[in-house]
């Protein structure tokens, strides 16, 4: 038996215009930045987790740091991403979007009353989801 979890810790992306990126980040999402260097920032959810960016290929190598060295890793590609969201706040998602020029790529009213989904992209092609914690309720 696998020892216990305690949750998703962070969530990364790997974009080609950090700049572009953290003002994406900030602005449409409004989003608070807990870390930011040259190849790397982080930006602190609400649910104590991190959505970490780093600058595509700058990951290449392994990165030594006092306690120890980080693999390397990187990733190419749109990738998948989801933030919840309350389910008072989709109208006010919608046009909060709609007011950042972010085009709305697909909604759904998943069956059965299990939540809604808003997905749009972000600067890199991301497919970002804001969707309704009843999405995976049981």
């Amino acid at each position: 038996m696998a020892p216990p979890l305690s949750g998703l810790l962070e969530t990364c992306l790997y974009v080609e215009d950090m700049e572009r990126a953290k003002r994406f980040y900030r602005e449409v999402l409004g989003l608070a930045t807990l870390l930011e260097e040259e190849r790397i920032t982080v930006f602190r959810m609400p649910d104590n987790t991190v959505l970490i960016l780093f600058s595509r290929g700058s990951t290449l190598e392994p990165v030594e740091t006092p306690g120890g060295m980080i693999p390397p890793h990187d990733g190419g590609g749109p990738a998948h991403f989801a933030i919840g969201i309350p389910v008072d706040s989709v109208d006010a998602w919608r046009r909060h979007l709609r007011d950042c020029e972010v085009e709305i790529e697909s909604e759904i009213a998943w069956p059965k009353g299990r939540g809604h989904s808003l997905y749009f992209r972000d600067p890199d092609g991301h497919a970002a989801e804001l969707a309704t914690r009843e999405l995976w309720v049981r």
